[in-house]
């Protein structure tokens, strides 16, 4: 491969840093445990999960004894080696704040993205020469990405993942596929090892940004590979999936143009709620109803921060009566950009009666992302806009409503039988801790 074609490409030094393990870490670290050999599960305790649900899991309770997230309390194996702690929110929170003021040694802040309570974007390209005239001109991206996982392990006890590339999309692939496989828990990509690195990859739905839903539209078209992705027609990938096929074009090839200090362009930006359901739903009109809740929270949120999304994602979470090898399912669509309640909730249920064939329900979670700011919204030609301003001017009213008078001011007829919004008022996420409309 001719590398001038990145002749023209920018080059910075970004890290995407992930905490490992983030809650059962700090709960290892808490007891005098080593992070990467304790066997320890953060497990919720709320009633609304029949005994609690496995909120984080040590790296050796899963290779070990097979726990995962979102496992079942009844389902984890009852092992004597094994600690069970409560989740302390407040605590990690503060764990992640100093975690982040560590970071803040290496970057200004508009050049720290914080995505979650995680996970992390840093851009060193501004800040490199004085971070050289600190550490010395010898220093490479790789021996800088060591000296922050040093430092903040010293600090704090937890161990960092970093992936490390010459623009944000491309260091988060190197976290995803190189790094958490690494030994020193470091990778490295750039621009000539993208065809060594990125092509090879056949399950294109373990690179970011590429669902599951995306990987079988690029099946159809005959895209087994990254590298076959990368060897497409450009205008015909654009002639067939739009500028989705565009990003997903350049993705393969390793480019992403934006710059973390504008936080609108930063891709992993989202919106998000979720809820443990109070009982088993396995009525689908029930189901939809608090799809369609979650779905307005979110798109209540989107408004107040006025910015829209063009990604719409569902997940769900099967309950016990659910048989068979799967525990749920995930789906995302693209959408024109909006915060409209309407265009959001109807690709929700899209998303929903895709993939549903009849399982038991008990966890729904609801994300919007590739957000940007309120005004980029695109024309569709195929509504009215006299409709779309009608939409707009629903969605302003029951926002003002709920502002002045509380989040159950309004509801939908349909939220009395198999909705939860009113038994969720106060709540965030199905947690206590707020307005979930604010």
């Amino acid at each position: 491969m001719s590398h001038n074609v990145y002749a023209n490409e920018p080059r910075r030094a970004v890290m995407v840093i992930d905490s490992k393990s983030f809650y059962a870490s700090v709960e290892s670290v808490d007891l005098g445990l080593n992070p990467l050999k304790s066997l320890l599960v953060v497990m919720s305790q709320q009633e609304n999960t029949n005994g609690g649900l496995v909120l984080a899991a040590s790296p050796q309770a899963k290779k070990i004894l097979g726990v995962s997230n979102v496992m079942r309390q009844r389902d984890v194996p009852r092992d004597p080696r094994l600690a069970i702690v409560q989740p302390r929110m407040n605590y990690y929170i503060q764990k992640n704040k100093q975690i982040h003021n560590i970071y803040r040694q290496f970057v200004a802040d508009e050049d720290l993205h914080i995505y979650s309570i995680d996970e992390s974007i840093l851009d060193l390209t501004d800040s490199w020469r004085y971070i050289e005239s600190k550490f010395g001109r010898k220093l490479t991206l790789r021996n800088m990405a060591r000296l922050i996982q040093e430092t903040v392990h010293d600090a704090t006890g937890i161990y960092l993942t970093v992936g490390i590339g010459d623009n944000p999309a491309m260091a988060k692939m190197a976290l995803d596929i190189s790094a958490k496989h690494n030994k020193d828990l470091i990778g490295e990509w750039h621009y000539e090892t993208i065809p060594e690195h990125l092509w090879p990859i056949t399950k294109l739905d373990d690179v970011w940004s590429i669902g599951s839903r995306t990987a079988k539209t690029l099946r159809r078209l005959g895209i087994l590979s990254m590298r076959d992705l990368a060897a497409f027609n450009p205008y015909r990938i654009r002639e067939l999936l739009g500028v989705k096929g565009i990003e997903l074009y350049a993705l393969a090839w390793g480019v992403d143009r934006s710059r973390i200090s504008n936080k609108y362009h930063v891709k992993e930006s989202s919106f998000s709620n979720g809820q443990v359901l109070p009982r088993d739903y396995d009525n689908p009109a029930e189901i939809e109803v608090v799809i369609r809740e979650i779905g307005e929270q979110v798109a209540s949120r989107l408004r107040a921060k006025h910015v829209v999304a063009s990604q719409i994602s569902l997940g769900i979470g099967f309950g016990y009566r659910t048989t068979g090898p799967n525990h749920g399912f995930s789906g995302q669509v693209t959408i024109d950009a909006t915060n409209l309640s309407l265009p959001i909730t109807n690709a929700l249920r899209e998303i929903f009666r895709t993939h549903y064939d009849g399982e038991v329900v008990r966890n729904i979670y609801v994300s919007a992302g590739r957000l940007a700011p309120d005004g980029v919204e695109q024309i569709d030609l195929f509504t009215p806009v006299t409709i779309n301003m009608k939409q707009r001017q629903i969605d302003s009213v029951i926002d003002t409503i709920r502002q002045k008078f509380g989040v159950g001011a309004v509801f939908k007829s349909s939220s009395v039988a198999g909705g939860t919004m009113l038994n969720r008022i106060g709540l965030v996420g199905g947690h206590n801790g707020g307005n979930a409309y604010g």
